[in-house]
Formats: structure tokens, sequence, C-alpha cells
């Protein structure tokens, strides 16, 4: 019996998740910029989460927040690209957690969307990362996250 591996779309399904159409921009930029085999998102953040860590949310809060700007990111991908397979490797993740002058959590935060790319890409989603804490962010959203992707065509 072959052992199949599946895709990162059949994965998702499996997870229970389905990407909407990506959200529209709010200045004047696109969601991403294609430049040879590299794709450089904009950040995305989250509709359901506002307020700070630390303050007005909770590290499981901003866990799932990541997970929803992931979910928001990989929208962007595939909307870019028409197929999820097509990514080589998640090279670097950026996530800017809106929290209080003495939360230090931000890389609990961050394993949200962490978590999220090994479980859809296995070892190809396994990347780099800085987690940092920001005194505010747009709108008041808890995080932020933007990424660096390597593509094969």
């Amino acid at each position: 019996m072959v052992n199949q591996v599946k895709t990162p779309e059949e994965r998702l399904q499996e997870l229970g998740i389905e990407l909407a159409e990506p959200r529209e921009a709010v200045g004047n930029y696109v969601g991403c910029v294609r430049t040879g085999n590299l794709i450089f998102t904009s950040g995305q953040g989250v509709d359901q989460y506002h307020g700070k860590l630390g303050e007005d949310l909770t590290v499981n809060d901003g866990y799932a927040a990541c997970r929803q700007s992931m979910i928001n990111l990989l929208s962007v991908l595939k909307s870019e690209l028409g197929d999820l397979s097509k990514v080589k490797r998640i090279v670097k993740i950026l996530g800017m957690v809106n929290s209080t002058p003495d939360f230090t959590q931000q890389p609990k935060v961050m394993n949200g969307a962490s978590d999220l790319l090994v479980d859809v890409f296995g070892e190809r989603g396994k990347h780099a990362r800085s987690a940092v804490g920001m005194a505010q962010l747009p709108n008041n959203t808890a995080i932020e996250i933007e990424m660096v992707v390597e593509i094969s065509e």
C-alpha cells in the first residue's frame, strides 16, 4: 500500500478550515508581492479579537487570534497561487502582538500561527519567526502577522 501525502487543501479540510476570499486592503497597498520564487505578504490582523494581551485578552485568546490571522494569510496565498501545494517552504513569519508593557508571552501567543503552519504544511511549514510586543496596532487588533514564503513553479 502506498502512503499518500495529503495536500495542504486536504489538511485544511481535515482541520475544518475553509479559506475565504482575502480581506480587502485598508490602504494603498496589496495583500502580497511576488518576486522571483518568494512571496512577501502584507500584515494581516483579525476582525474577531481586539484589545491588549495582558489586559483585555488571555494567552489563549491571543493564540486563537494568531491562528485566525494565519488563516487570513493562507487565503491571500491561495488567491495568489491557486494551489497551496506550490508552497515550497514557509521561510519566516513576523508576529506583532498588541500587549501591555509587562506582557512577555508573545512567543506562546504566536504559536497559534506556527502550529497551524506545521499542521497544514508539515516540515515545509517549519519557519524562522519573530514575536514582538507592540504598544498599539491598527483598529486595536490583538495581533498582526506577515510572512515570507518560498514557492515552486
